[in-house]
């Protein structure tokens, strides 16, 4: 929306979460918390200001991509009122109102903020302030009114009375300023309090001491406004966020038979008329096409999964790739750099890893394929092996098209399998095969007639 600037304060410890990584470094729904305000910010706002201080340089790092970004340091963490303070050169150019959000609000929506500023400029006010009514209000800071219900102050939770604590409307830590007041303000606020800190709460009361109106939004859905200071936060809010996606996905034409116990990150996406059992993790900047089946108790990350493919029951896949109608699982690993083309085949507890496995191919059984280029039509016997390290380097092992290779097979890579080649069962195959061999290795069998006659006689 034209002539608004948004301020993210990120510069807080985040003490209530025990962690040795700042608050809004910590994940939701697969992305740091920070991202979903900036996200807001990015959709609404012209000039975009981060502040930084913790862990600055982390949180930096995030952040440096994005040229719109400017980035502020509070080099002392003096409370939420300094660091809108430090600011000032940063928006100098700008002129307009100004957003402020918490870093630490994930749920928040981009609605939500545009009625805000709809209400914010149809009222006029020079400020106005995003309040909720909470059942259970603590750790939050709480509205006072006077008799006319007129906002007077932001009472800390950390300074208010027992009957302060027990008010209801909260403050939801979501401003619009105009830009003049705001800075005003920010030259008039001390730190008299328990926390030695400037509270950008106090403006409020300077504010309405100059005999301005504050004006205040109350939001529908206190869910919205729900800020992180614990571990318990963070997982109530990782839970709203999850049952959100997942009710996006089903708008969208996706089936998630328990949408409860299913758990989608925000970038996935998913082709209508798929299914997604219950247990399932999709993570990352997964993308899975139409008419797939997923789960139950599927892990997939960072992959690209076409249309009409089946994941069944407990397998796990991560950064590779799925090509149309082929068939993964149960209880199989496709770990990353590998391709399984079109129609191919991977079984139960079979492992592949940097491996593509040509179209039709088929690894049905127990198996190993590492490091390997498996052609097309080749089917792979039960507990076949490519042994692809020598304890030093990793070797390819290739296998061409139409290749049998029987159970209990060990490749010793770097070795190639021409093709039309069968491989018999239980071989070691040290040296390259040319196409349409037979290749076996096995020691010659031997019987011995009455030997266990007479090993029991002996003993």
């Amino acid at each position: 929306m034209k002539g608004i600037a948004t301020v993210i304060l990120a510069a807080g410890k985040g003490k209530r979460m025990r962690s040795k990584k700042a608050k809004v470094l910590h994940h939701i729904a697969g992305r740091p918390i920070l991202f979903y305000p900036l996200e807001v910010a990015m959709r609404l706002s012209g000039a975009i200001v981060v502040v930084v201080g913790h862990q600055a340089d982390s949180v930096k790092e995030l952040l440096e991509r994005n040229a719109k970004i400017k980035i502020v340091f509070q080099d002392q963490l003096l409370g939420t009122g300094d660091a809108v303070k430090r600011t000032k050169d940063a928006l100098a150019d700008f002129d307009g109102d100004i957003l402020i959000l918490n870093g630490d609000l994930p749920l928040i929506r981009v609605m939500t903020i545009r009625d805000v500023i709809r209400a914010h400029r149809q009222k006029g006010s020079p400020v106005t302030l995003v309040t909720a009514i909470m059942e259970n209000p603590a750790g939050y800071g709480r509205i006072s009114r006077d008799r006319n219900n007129r906002l007077i102050k932001i009472i800390e939770e950390t300074d208010a009375s027992e009957q302060e604590k027990g008010i209801r409307e909260i403050n939801a830590g979501i401003y619009l300023f105009r830009k003049d007041i705001l800075f005003w303000a920010l030259g008039r606020i001390g730190s008299d309090n328990r926390q030695g800190e400037y509270y950008l709460t106090d403006i409020i009361g300077v504010i309405s001491g100059k005999g301005e109106e504050i004006n205040t939004v109350s939001v529908s859905d206190p869910e919205e406004v729900t800020g992180i200071n614990t571990r318990a936060d963070l997982a109530r809010s990782e839970s709203i966020m999850r049952r959100r996606i997942a009710d996006l996905h089903m708008q969208n034409g996706v089936t998630i038979i328990d949408p409860a116990n299913t758990s989608i990150d925000h970038e996935v996406k998913i082709g209508i008329d798929s299914i997604i059992y219950p247990y399932s993790r999709i993570e990352g900047r997964s993308s899975i096409g139409e008419d797939c089946i997923i789960g139950p108790h599927v892990r997939i990350r960072d992959t690209l999964i076409g249309k009409g493919v089946e994941i069944k029951d407990a397998s796990v896949i991560t950064g590779s790739r799925i090509e149309p109608g082929a068939v993964i699982g149960p209880f199989a690993h496709i770990r990353p750099g590998s391709l399984i083309k079109k129609g191919a085949k991977i079984g139960n507890f079979v492992e592949v890893k940097n491996s593509r496995i040509g179209t039709g191919s088929k690894a049905n059984h127990l198996s190993y394929l590492g490091d390997a280029k498996i052609g097309n039509e080749v089917n792979i016997g039960a507990g076949t092996i490519t042994c692809n390290y020598d304890g030093t380097k990793k070797y390819e092992t290739t296998i061409g098209d139409g290749v049998f290779v029987g159970s209990d097979t060990q490749f010793i890579a770097p070795v190639k399998i021409g093709k039309g080649s069968f491989i018999g069962a239980g071989s070691t195959i040290t040296e390259d095969v040319p196409p349409g061999s037979l290749a076996l290795s096995r020691a010659q069998q031997v019987n011995k007639k009455g030997w266990v006659k007479k090993k029991r006689c002996v003993e």
